[in-house]
């Protein structure tokens, strides 16, 4: 056994809290509650200002100038959804979604888990001034869901956080595509066309077999710049950008696993320094063991995996943090009585259970699917509820649905409202449920 020095000690207790699968959403939490508590502190102009303070990129004239607020919402979340997108190909290649009998049941569920709330959410708003913020409650939080999913017990079977997490890969597909063709305007070709050729130097490099992370990283960036300077959101980018990461590895499973062995057994019969160091030629095998894992490793899943912490433990919570401030007055409730707000909760709780259990029970009873294994319809009814959680990518929405300020501070507090009650609704209905000790399909 390695020896451990001292400081791996001390992290130990972080390294298992990170591990933890519910952990990215109690940070994610932690952001949230941070947020309303700042803005309803003395110190609340500081709040307000801190998103305001402009950062300029760039050298010379031409230079990229934005306040916090934007970098985060058109910089780093176009980062969050360059691993959404990571995912998604992940998901396509060899997942939940990589046939049409694993996709049909949570894609179809969450095809109705995005229509009926924006059906609910049009008919409460039609013809007044936030009819355009239809698509906010069309998306769920796949972080707060999998955590009070979580929490709710040992005894929810795994294929039902399966079927969760396609359900919200599927959710995440669909916010892509209602933010490409309906959140983005007054389009410029010209950087379009940029950032279209950078996209199309992505696809030829991953097509003749460039493999190096910084390739994509640099050309992803011009992608990200066209398009940002092209009024179609630059979240967009980060997505387009995953889809041109290879999936493929140089070596195979078998071919890996042989040489491995071969080079362990060499790295044994090798006489070892009497001391702390390695001795040339074990030196030598350890860097070709390094080589030989990069090429039995996708980059895909390289990048996917070094990404993921920064985005859960940083990305989001900053992104709460900048997006969450509700001011929570004496008249809160009374502010909830507009149809925004009105709209926002309705689509969200009774729009995405409605949506997805219907979708789901009429998959089942035709018989083009089966529910997921060992699951009961009441886990079905809680994952329904839980989907409700619409925080992080329902406040997305709303940024680009609306510019007008107090709409977006509507907009918020439906969103905040809709998601503690479906949050608490869903952890009380499957602690309920009872564990299903065999399929079942009626």
């Amino acid at each position: 056994m390695p020896q451990k020095a001292p400081i791996d000690q001390l992290l130990k207790p972080v390294s298992k809290f990170i591990h933890l699968e519910y952990t990215s959403g109690l940070v994610l939490l932690f952001g949230v509650v941070l947020a309303i508590a700042w803005v309803n502190s003395p110190f609340a102009n500081s709040y307000h200002h801190l998103w305001e303070i402009n950062f300029s990129i760039g050298f010379g004239g031409d230079k990229l100038s934005h306040p916090l607020h934007l970098w985060i919402n058109d910089g780093l979340m176009a980062i969050f959804f360059f691993v959404i997108g990571l995912e998604l190909k992940r998901e396509f290649l060899a997942g939940e979604l990589s046939s049409v009998k694993k996709a049909a049941l949570p894609m179809f569920a969450a095809l109705g888990g995005m229509l009926v709330p924006a059906v609910i959410y049009t008919l409460i708003n039609k013809g007044g001034d936030g009819a355009h913020g239809w698509g906010i409650p069309m998306a769920t939080d796949i972080a707060f869901a999998l955590a009070l999913l979580s929490m709710a017990g040992k005894h929810i079977p795994s294929s039902v956080k399966v079927f969760l997490s396609a359900l919200a890969v599927a959710d995440d597909l669909g916010a892509v595509l209602v933010i490409a063709f309906f959140y983005s305007s007054n389009i410029h070709f010209m950087p379009l066309m940029v950032g279209g050729v950078f996209l199309l130097a992505l696809v030829i490099g991953n097509a003749i077999g460039i493999r190096h992370s910084a390739f994509y990283l640099v050309l992803g960036l011009g992608v990200w710049v066209g398009f940002l300077l092209s009024g179609v959101h630059a979240t967009i980018a980060g997505v387009l950008v995953a889809f041109s990461i290879p999936a493929r590895r140089k070596v195979d499973e078998q071919r890996y696993a042989m040489r491995l062995k071969e080079l362990s057994d060499e790295f044994e019969q090798e006489i070892p320094n009497c001391s702390t160091l390695t001795t040339p030629r074990q030196h030598e095998l350890i860097e070709y063991i390094k080589g030989l894992s990069l090429a039995a490793q996708t980059p895909l899943q390289k990048i996917e995996s070094s990404l993921h912490p920064w985005v859960a433990f940083l990305i989001m919570p900053l992104f709460a943090l900048a997006n969450s401030g509700i001011a929570i007055s004496a008249d809160f409730m009374e502010k909830l009585v507009n149809p925004v707000s009105i709209g926002v909760i309705c689509g969200l709780i009774l729009g995405k259970f409605t949506g997805i259990l219907a979708f789901t029970w009429l998959l089942v009873k035709t018989k083009v699917a089966e529910l997921p294994y060992a699951a009961k319809w009441q886990h079905i009814v809680g994952v329904s509820t839980l989907a409700g959680i619409g925080f992080t990518m329902s406040l997305f929405v709303s940024s680009l649905a609306f510019s007008n300020a107090e709409q977006i501070e509507q907009a918020k507090y439906g969103i905040l409202i809709a998601s503690v009650i479906a949050g608490i609704s869903g952890i009380i209905i499957l602690k309920r449920s009872a564990p299903a000790l065999r399929p079942v399909n009626d």
